[in-house]
């Protein structure tokens, strides 16, 4: 397995009672109740790992985004990223994950808008944990 080669940054989360729990940023700053969704059999009161994970994703993916378009010198300043991640049974037991990032680029022709998105696949961090282990669908609006 291939982690980074130097850590820039690292964070801890801890969380109790699980899905019906509590979950806090060990330095600060973030609290969220959490609860099973209602489509699960919760009551749906707090938020769960599925969304918070989708907000990880989109935002990082995002940032990935706008540096590729750095290194292109290309504008997506208006790129909005919305990633939707969907839980349900693996056929191997258990459960499993999907992604799918939808990127609109207003502005940028339909190819190039795509290449950009391909290319920050390749160096978002969320993309090449997800790789291999769940499909993510990218969507170009």
């Amino acid at each position: 397995m291939s982690g980074p080669t130097d850590v820039l940054y690292r964070t801890a989360a801890t969380a109790t009672g699980g899905r019906n729990g509590k979950t806090h940023l060990d330095e600060g700053g973030l609290w969220v109740a959490t609860s099973i969704p209602k489509d699960m059999g919760g009551d749906g009161q707090g938020s769960n790992p599925e969304q918070l994970f989708a907000m990880g994703y989109a935002s990082c993916f995002g940032s990935a985004l706008l540096f590729v378009a750095g290194q292109q010198k290309v504008d997506a300043s208006k790129s909005k990223v919305t990633c939707e991640v969907g839980i349900g049974r693996s056929a191997a037991g258990g459960f499993a994950l999907e992604a799918k990032l939808t990127v609109s680029l207003p502005g940028m022709d339909a190819a190039a808008a795509r290449a950009l998105v391909e290319a920050a696949h390749q160096v978002c961090p969320y993309s090449n944990a997800t790789r291999g282990n769940m499909p993510v669908e990218l969507v170009v609006v």
